[in-house]
């Protein structure tokens, strides 16, 4: 920061802007490090790159995060892993049959993960997971278990009431993620290249998904026989 920076003068709420500042800097990191992620890379991206992006020092991004893994890290955690608390608690207290929760989790996925800058951190680890096992492996326990279990309670709970068939769980939480997975790879990879006459739309395919899914979990009636 400029030694005549503006900064070092006092704000009109009465804390000095250079206390702000401070405070605000792991949140403009994190924001600046999902953004370089995201366009380059984990590999190709620097953490002095990160650092000018926030407008700090690369000295002050080492004060918040002393390896670029651990603000790949934090990165996660804030965009992505950081929510499964407030989602299980969302499934809690959903009132609904469990098509309804599944349609849910769809829509409540694209608007805050799918549509959101935060999809590319999926096709980062699908392009270099191998030659970085250690952030592969913090990522599957942070994501990927977490959200095979969130997935695997809802199809638990359709099961328990009668609403789905009987199945292999370990399996059907697949069935419900790879829609999900391949939006994301698609928005992040294909998607911006493909021709203007495609007119592929997110919601509409979310929306196919759900329903070829939702034929293939519900329960229905044996043929000739009265709906219950």
């Amino acid at each position: 920061m400029p030694r005549n920076s503006p900064h070092d003068l006092p704000s009109t709420d009465g804390a000095p802007k250079r206390s702000r500042r401070k405070e605000a800097r792991p949140g403009e990191l994190l924001e600046a490090a999902l953004d370089l992620f995201v366009e380059k890379g984990f590999a190709a991206t620097r953490v002095d790159e990160v650092a000018a992006r926030a407008g700090v020092s690369k000295g002050t991004l080492f004060l918040y995060f002393p390896s670029k893994e651990e603000l790949f890290k934090a990165v996660v955690r804030e965009n992505i892993a950081g929510r499964f608390a407030e989602w299980n608690t969302e499934l809690e207290a959903f009132v609904g049959t469990t098509s309804e929760v599944l349609v849910y989790c769809y829509q409540v996925w694209w608007e805050r993960i799918g549509a959101t800058k935060a999809s590319g951190i999926t096709k980062l680890m699908f392009s270099e997971a191998q030659n970085f096992p250690e952030i592969a492996q913090f990522y599957q326990q942070e994501v990927i278990l977490p959200g095979r279990a969130l997935i695997r309670r809802i199809l638990q709970r359709g099961m328990e009431r009668g609403e789905f068939r009987a199945m292999d769980l370990d399996y059907g939480t697949y069935i419900v993620m790879a829609p999900m997975m391949f939006l994301m790879l698609w928005n992040n990879s294909m998607g911006p290249c493909s021709v203007p006459d495609e007119n592929f739309s997110a919601e509409q395919y979310i929306r196919a998904q759900i329903d070829n899914i939702l034929h293939g979990l519900c329960v229905r009636s044996a043929p000739g026989s009265s709906p219950t």
